[in-house]
């Protein structure tokens, strides 16, 4: 794995290094020690598979408050995928600056959003699937989320957004009444 810093604070792109032969490939997305070496000494403690039918759908911009925080590492298991992760740190130096990257199957690349983060993305193809790891537990009472489209974040969506849901569609934009995550 090679370790890749954003322009972002603390938010990390990793290219996998696969062994390839006649019969596909081999590829290690997680090494605890290798991930020590950037400062990561979490566990994650749930996985969650999405699947998107319809190439433009976004799903985000999503967030859990302290303390149910959690660190996030993304990865484009088939198909692909505009991902975007805000900083939402209170004091931090990118305070909500925003990151793009796309994710596919073919490009073996994945992102590690640590706390603090609202993230989401678009699919860039049809049928495309996302494997995510936490650390965290989902806490239904601790979601929070920032409206896809904010003139302020200035995200550069891929394509014309389709198929958000209501849930994402009832998200506030950011004003002075928001309150960034501490953590």
């Amino acid at each position: 794995m090679e370790f890749i810093e954003s322009p972002i604070k603390d938010l990390y792109i990793i290219k996998l290094k696969s062994s390839n032969d006649e019969r596909g490939f081999f590829a290690r997305t997680f090494c605890k020690k290798q991930f020590s070496n950037i400062g990561f000494n979490k566990e994650f403690v749930q996985f969650n598979h999405s699947f998107n039918k319809l190439k433009g759908t976004i799903r985000g911009m999503h967030y859990q408050k302290p303390p149910f925080s959690e660190t996030k590492l993304i990865r484009c298991i088939q198909g692909s995928i505009y991902d975007v992760a805000i900083d939402l740190r209170k004091g931090s130096s990118t305070y909500l600056k925003s990151f793009g990257i796309e994710l596919s199957s073919d490009n073996m690349t994945c992102i590690l959003i640590p706390e603090g983060f609202a993230h989401g993305f678009q699919t860039l193809v049809d049928n495309s699937a996302l494997i995510y790891h936490h650390t965290n537990y989902y806490t239904p009472n601790t979601e929070g989320g920032v409206k896809f489209d904010d003139k302020i974040l200035n995200i550069k969506w891929q394509l014309p957004p389709v198929n958000i849901s209501s849930k994402d569609l009832s998200y506030s934009y950011i004003n002075e009444n928001f309150k960034p995550i501490c953590t």
